[in-house]
């Protein structure tokens, strides 16, 4: 049944508010804060990237706080192990006597931040591939199921800083969106200083109950995806592997079946929080490059030649028309005709 005005302006509002309440925590960042909410109305993880300093973390903080949502927090270095996310069995004493009891890790929460997730080994970061799938994970053959809403929200540092690994493709392809968290500017700037306290945490009430969230993210589902906005998103993700557009030259692996699942649900919600009953072109422009650029793989001649993923996001973007062209007419049609 699809939504009425009323609820569209209902849900948008909620949504209006959500964002009203995390500017409160990380000033200057609106378009930031926009994708973000956009994709947690998705059901979508987030990996958020940006040097250190730059509010990653208190965003994630200040999320949980609005939503009322159980958050936890796993530091990701060097040392650690799969199991120090997952959970371990522990061996306790039962009424049957000495049992292993699976113990839950940090994973268990309705919002998980995976601070600096780049600091760990490639094989502990593969601990979240079932979990950010999945929504469970397994431990010695049995299945745990994860709470819901169940949200990884995981920060990096750019790889060119020491002491990051890179996240493997899989992982990536994991997450909804890849978002740049950019330096403030000196008006912000002032503003931070003039308003917070080093080593203080910003004060943030709650805006929204559990259920509220549970039901703006199903009236998500309910927008409608009109039959030439999907067919514009399977031509977007098909036109990034190599050999289907002129800017898949400098494209080694291009976007995979999630992407283009992922670029409908995030229309979608970008098109409820404007109070619209279906999405458009417009939408799916606007979340693509958070969508592809970490899906995409370039070349190596590519990166030499100073392409960025970005810039190829952008390109497709320019090339592949919104409105599929109508393929010519045969001799043999036009003879006929």
């Amino acid at each position: 049944m699809p939504l009425s005005d009323d609820d569209l302006r209902k849900y948008a509002s909620e949504i209006t508010r959500l964002k009203d309440a995390l500017q409160q925590i990380l000033f200057g960042q609106e378009h930031l804060i926009e994708m973000v909410v956009t994709g947690l109305i998705a059901r979508g993880h987030i990996l958020l990237e940006g040097l250190p300093g730059l509010g990653k973390t208190e965003l994630v903080k200040g999320l949980s706080k609005a939503l009322k949502l159980e958050n936890k927090r796993i530091q990701f270095t060097p040392d650690l192990l799969p199991g120090d996310i997952t959970g371990n069995p522990v061996l306790q004493e039962t009424p049957q006597g000495r049992e292993f009891v699976f113990q839950p890790g940090p994973l268990f929460a309705n919002l998980v931040l995976a601070d600096e997730i780049n600091r760990a080994s490639p094989k502990t970061q593969s601990a979240l591939l079932e979990a950010m799938q999945e929504r469970r994970v397994t431990v010695l053959g049995e299945a745990h199921e994860l709470p819901a809403p169940f949200f990884v929200l995981a920060t990096q540092n750019p790889i060119e800083l020491e002491g990051t690994y890179p996240l493997p493709e899989a992982q990536l392809d994991r997450f909804l969106f890849k978002l740049e968290v950019l330096r403030n500017d000196a008006a912000t700037l002032q503003k931070i200083v003039t308003g917070r306290e080093l080593g203080v945490e910003p004060t943030l009430e709650p805006v929204m109950e559990s259920s509220e969230l549970a039901a703006i993210m199903n009236a998500a589902r309910e927008i409608y995806l009109p039959e030439v906005v999907a067919n514009y998103i399977a031509r977007l993700v098909d036109a990034s592997h190599p050999g289907q557009s002129k800017t898949a030259e400098g494209i080694k692996f291009g976007a995979s079946p999630r992407a283009a699942l992922s670029l409908a649900s995030a229309a979608k919600s970008r098109a409820l929080m404007q109070a619209r009953p279906n999405a458009s072109f417009e939408d799916v422009k606007a979340v693509a490059v958070p969508v592809l650029q970490h899906r995409i793989i370039l070349d190596y001649n590519a990166r030499i030649d100073g392409h960025t993923n970005r810039g190829i996001v952008e390109a497709l973007l320019a090339e592949v028309p919104s409105q599929a062209l109508e393929t010519p007419p045969t001799i043999k049609e036009t003879a006929e005709v």
